[in-house]
């Protein structure tokens, strides 16, 4: 999966809680969250508010379904909340690899074909 269909996919998903999305879902996700958020901050304050609203929820989202495809429940964003230890447990969980079978969450995601 590529920068492009990553984004695509996570904003298609937009409140999609359910289901898996793989290591390169999410983080290609998240860096176009990082760079969008970065250059609405350079913009304007408004700007940068703007962008955080509009993709707090997608971003949520990918999470969750990443955390889904590691075998964790989606509720361990919360652990997030906690300053420091919660993010770098979060770092940890959504850097495992997928699990290969299905599980409790559904099969896992399909990869995509090269070049598409």
């Amino acid at each position: 999966m590529n920068f492009q269909q990553a984004v695509q996919t996570c904003l298609r998903k937009y409140v999609d809680f359910s289901g898996r999305a793989s290591r390169p879902e999410y983080w290609w996700f998240f860096l176009a969250y990082v760079i969008l958020t970065f250059v609405a901050r350079l913009i304007h304050e408004m700007a940068y508010v703007a962008v955080v609203l509009a993709l707090i929820l997608p971003l949520m989202a990918a999470g969750a379904r990443r955390l889904h495809d590691v075998g964790k429940t989606a509720w361990l964003l919360l652990i997030g909340l906690v300053p420091v230890v919660g993010f770098l447990v979060l770092l940890y969980f959504t850097v495992q690899p997928s699990q290969p079978e299905s599980n409790a969450y559904g099969p896992p995601p399909e990869p995509s074909p090269a070049g598409a």
